[in-house]
Parts: C-alpha cells; structure tokens; sequence
C-alpha cells in the first residue's frame, strides 16, 4: 500500500522512461503507486517499461509519449487518469551539450517546468517532487555543500534549474496550497542490481558512468579525461556519486513527505564524500577485471573542480541516508552493460519475453 496516511496514490512521472525515471517507476510500483509516465524520448526508449514491469510485477498504468511544454497534451493526461502528485524528472541534463545549445536548455527545462505547473494548477494537482541538481551550486569550492550555499551556476544546465528553483519558490509563497519537495542531487550513478535497467543515453555519453560502461564492453576505444589541472589531489574534477537506487528511494520517501504541510523545502541528496574521474576508472576496473584506456583532454566548458553534498538535513529530517558505495555502483553498472553490451538498442543477452526481437528504440 502506497506511503503514509494523506500520501499520494497516483504519481505521473515525467521523465519515466530516462534513468533516473525508469527506475523511479519500479520503485513506486513496489511500493505499491499507481504510475502514470510522460516522456518524449529524446534521450530515452520506450523499450524500457517492458523491463520496468518484469522487475516490479506489475504495469504502469499508462504511458504517453508527449512534449512536456505541449499543455494541451500534457491536460489531456490529467484528465484522463486521478493524478495525486508528479514527480517531474522531465528535462535535458548535459552540461557539456547546455553550453552548446543554451536556448534550447532553457526552453525545455524552464518551459516544461511552468507549462506543468500551468496544467497541475488547473486540475487540482498542487503536490510536486522536482529534480534538480547540485549543478545549481555551482564554483562553490571546497567541502561538503549544504542546503544554503549560494547559487553560482556555470552552465545554463545548471541555471536553468536554479530558475526552477526560484519559479517553485515564488509559487509556493504566492499560494499556499502548493507543497513542493526540490530534491538537489549530487551525481546518480549504477544501475537496477537485475542488471535489466541501467544509464543508456543516446549517442556520446555526456556523463562519466556510461562512457566507461561503454569504453569496457568495447563500444568505445577509450575513456576522454576532461582535465587533469584541476586543484584536487590526482588532478581530476572530484564528485559525490549516488547509487540511483538510493536516488529513487529518496523521491519515494519524498512523496511521503509531501503530506507534512505546504510551501517549498530544499534537501541535497549525496553520499558526502567525492571520488575523482581517476578514483571511479580505478573502481570500475576493479568490479569489471579489466584495464580501461583513457586519454587526458581539456577541461570542459561549464565544469567545476568539486561537488560534494552535505546531506544532513534530509537525514535529520526524514532519517533517510544512502547505503550503497561507489564499488556497489560500479558492479551494478557494469552488469547491466554486459547483459546489455548495446543497451536498450540490442537483445539482452539473458533476454526475457518482453524483449524478445528487440530491435533500435523509437
């Protein structure tokens, strides 16, 4: 049965279908959610949910492929299904790609984001958990980051969900029957431990995680080390790395937590310690048995030296707290690539009924 006395029961998950969204469903559905998805597949397969049920048991309940800024779309959903709340992962997250393609950045990020507060408000909906991102932080320097450390974003990635941020804000104070939980995390990473849902996004991974996926099982030749003059001990930019099985436990907990009162509360999600670019080679070497080639190139626009959460406020506030560690990320990633050397594109190599005949997504 689904959370708390008050909690929700029907989630619409934005997003449901990218990463951090897929597994989000199968969380929910074990905790006994109704879940409806929105996804435009822009950097995600519909292949995907036929994986989401063998692991969870059950369906969800529908999915629509829809543009997150097309309200007259996005409408037609809520009336359709007894939307309680949304968790809104919806939205394109490379940093590297954000300084390339700023206006559509902030387009989708910041458009979708008022465009479902636009439908949400008209149809009754005013409970949300929003993902946002450390990014917001910016070039803070050194040390674990909390709650209230400054935004200094530096790539419109990262702006544009510091604009959400404050769009949320002002909402919750201009009307206060909204109750929003932003969640900013640090670097989700891994993969579902059945090896059947991990990070597979299209064309060149913009995120570490995948790249070395890739560059293990062969699909690239070697791993690209965006800078080695950063001010950290080995040379190479420092991050907190979160299993995304902890991630999504924490957006169910969220949901929970909505039912506390409204207004708009702020938790950083993060294991507190940073690992470097050179630290998760050597750990994913360690959990593959292999040796990964890589080249060291320039820093990359838009990126910083070190990210790393203070995460004691959800702590005390909820009592939740991460249990898996960077080798537990490295295994589950690797396993799903192995099981899955071309991800969603191919047949997995232990392929259940669902995938049978898998072929490209689209």
């Amino acid at each position: 049965m689904a959370g708390r006395k008050g909690s929700p029961s029907t989630v619409l998950v934005t997003g449901g279908a990218g990463f951090i969204g897929s597994h989000a469903c199968v969380e929910l559905l074990d905790h006994g959610y109704e879940v409806i998805v929105v996804d435009d597949y822009s950097n995600s397969c519909p292949r995907v949910f036929s994986r989401v049920e063998r692991i969870a048991g059950r369906f969800v309940g529908a999915v629509y492929e829809l543009d997150i800024r097309d309200r007259r779309a996005l409408s037609a959903v809520f009336d359709r299904h007894p939307v309680d709340a949304v968790v809104h992962f919806a939205a394109h997250k490379a940093v590297g790609e954000s300084t390339r393609m700023p206006a559509a950045y902030y387009d989708t990020n910041i458009g979708g984001t008022t465009a479902l507060l636009h439908v949400m408000d008209e149809h009754g909906v005013r409970r949300l958990v929003f993902s946002s991102s450390c990014s917001v932080y910016g070039d803070a320097g050194e040390g674990p980051l909390d709650e209230s450390t400054p935004h200094r974003p530096t790539n419109p990635y990262a702006a544009s969900k510091a604009v959400c941020e404050t769009v949320l804000a002002d909402l919750c104070r201009a009307d206060r029957r909204w109750s929003v939980l932003c969640l900013r995390y640090f670097n989700p990473a891994g993969a579902h431990p059945s090896g059947l849902l991990g990070e597979d996004p299209h064309g060149t991974p913009d995120n570490l995680f995948p790249y070395v996926s890739q560059v293990a099982v062969g699909r690239r030749p070697r791993l690209r080390v965006f800078g080695s003059d950063y001010p950290t001990p080995d040379g190479t930019a420092i991050r907190d790395y979160l299993h995304v099985m902890d991630t999504v436990e924490a957006h169910r907990v969220a949901l929970d937590r909505l039912a506390d009162g409204p207004g708009m509360k702020v938790f950083n999600l993060g294991r507190g310690s940073g690992s470097s670019v050179l630290d998760v080679v050597a750990a994913f070497e360690r959990a593959s048995g292999l040796t990964l080639p890589y080249e060291i190139t320039g820093r990359r626009a838009g990126d910083v030296a070190e990210l790393v959460a203070d995460a004691g406020a959800v702590a005390r506030a909820w009592g939740w707290r991460p249990v898996r560690d960077l080798a537990d990320m490295c295994r589950d990633a690797w396993r799903f690539q192995q099981l899955n050397p071309h991800g969603y594109q191919g047949t997995p190599r232990r392929p259940g009924r669902h995938d049978e005949g898998a072929g490209p997504c689209g």
